[in-house]
């Protein structure tokens, strides 16, 4: 019998998707380790226990004291994993919105001095208790939802100071808030107009100053690159990768989103642990990615956002055995979804995922692709008490019901952080 300070009891469905930490592939995506009335328990933030509810008594002793939580027949999940957003940043673009949906390109609108740049303009502006009481706002939107971990990347200061400003700020977002938050740092989004025609420079400057400051400081575990025709060229993005990785963050690659630019291929080269968006990749560079253990990072809320735009080919993705997770891309420009189950839903409708496909893409996959498979994403014994519960009869239900926000009760780390849509925690560490 073990002890436990947190209990969730009568889950009509628990969705452990327990196993090794590895992404799923193929059909083993569609194995989520469902237990049927049943429960888990949890010790200083850690399980200790899951299994069918008749056996409870016998395996679980609640300590004094112990948080229990009736699931009342309810779904219960791993906490969702967001693996990829732009959290931190000043200003919206809903004027871009209007241009979009009378027809002006995402890149049309870029070269017009809209896009990334304007963003990077009103963050240089924002000074850094504002950045971070922004994205602790963002960040309990995300928690309300169920995302109990967020990856979120840098990118809109392109310039050694503001740059690390920005991380800056996910190192005390991660500190003070209950979500568990990884920093990616992504200097080469764009070029910044002080480097207008010269993205060369740019990249000396990144390579020369930035990545060696980001090391020393210590605020970020990644390094990201927008490698896209018309903004960075694989040969630029691996010179970033490649110093970036000698100074120990591991790549990760925005690749072929808007067209086939062998971001693909370059993720796989490097050894990228994911790579991003892919709606334009070649075959070539999914099975290099395959082959590589590179994660497909989908993000189905762009493609939704930008209207017009081909989704990834998921299907394609899974039949051949490329592990797929999936993310919001939360940002101001080309999807300000921070819902990962509305990502669930559009990935269901306009990509043909299984919602079993979904769940383990948006849990253990996600988890992985983000480097933290090995502790969270997982309702097993030793995994992060991380957890949803949902007032549905069925899983389905959560990307079926559309925009409805069904989670009643979201635990990180073993605490009960939000209830009924509202975050209860405080920085001081009080649910």
């Amino acid at each position: 019998m073990v002890g436990a300070d947190l209990v969730v009891l009568n889950a009509g469905q628990l969705l452990t998707v327990s196993g090794q930490s590895r992404p799923r592939a193929g059909r083993a995506m569609r194995d989520l380790g469902i237990i049927e009335d049943g429960y888990f328990a949890s010790l200083e933030g850690v399980i200790v226990d899951a299994g069918p509810q008749r056996e409870f008594e016998r395996r679980v002793e609640p300590l004094p004291g112990a948080t229990v939580i009736d699931a009342k027949g309810g779904v219960v999940s791993p906490g969702f994993v967001d693996p990829h957003t732009h959290l931190v940043f000043a200003g919206w673009r809903a004027g871009e919105f209007a241009m979009r949906i009378e027809g002006r390109t995402y890149l049309e609108i870029h070269k017009a001095g809209g896009g990334i740049n304007s963003t990077v303009e009103s963050t240089r502006a924002s000074d850094e208790p504002t950045l971070l009481s922004r994205a602790l706002e963002r960040l309990d939107e995300c928690l309300k939802w169920g995302t109990t971990t967020v990856e979120v990347k840098s990118g809109y200061g392109l310039d050694t100071g503001n740059e690390l400003k920005c991380l800056r700020v996910v190192s005390k977002a991660a500190q003070v808030h209950p979500a568990g938050v990884v920093g990616t740092f992504m200097g080469l989004h764009a070029v910044p107009p002080e480097f207008a025609g010269n993205a060369d420079g740019y990249v000396d400057l990144i390579v020369n100053e930035m990545l060696p400051a980001v090391q020393q400081q210590g605020v970020a575990r990644f390094a990201d690159v927008f490698c896209e025709k018309g903004v960075f060229t694989p040969g630029q993005s691996r010179r970033v990768l490649v110093e970036a990785g000698r100074r120990g963050m591991r790549a990760k690659v925005h690749a072929d989103e808007l067209a086939p630019s062998g971001g693909a291929e370059l993720a796989a080269e490097v050894g990228a642990i994911s790579a991003e968006h892919l709606m334009m990749a070649s075959d070539r560079g999914l099975e290099a990615m395959r082959g590589a253990g590179c994660v497909a990072v989908l993000l189905p809320g762009t493609p939704f956002f930008l209207g017009g735009h081909a989704y990834a080919p998921a299907r394609r993705m899974i039949d051949m055995g490329l592990p797929v997770a999936l993310g919001t891309d939360f940002n101001p420009g080309s999807c300000t979804l921070q819902v990962m189950p509305v990502a669930m839903t559009i990935a269901c409708t306009q990509m043909r995922m299984t919602p079993e496909e979904c769940f383990t893409a948006a849990t253990v996959n996600a988890a992985c692709a983000t480097g933290i498979g090995d502790r969270v994403g997982r309702i097993e014994r030793g995994m992060a008490a991380d957890a949803v519960v949902f007032d549905a009869g069925d899983y389905r239900e959560i990307p079926y019901r559309f925009a409805a926000n069904l989670a009643t009760c979201v635990i990180k780390s073993g605490r009960v952080v939000a209830r009924d849509g509202v975050p209860c925690w405080s920085a001081d560490g009080r649910a």
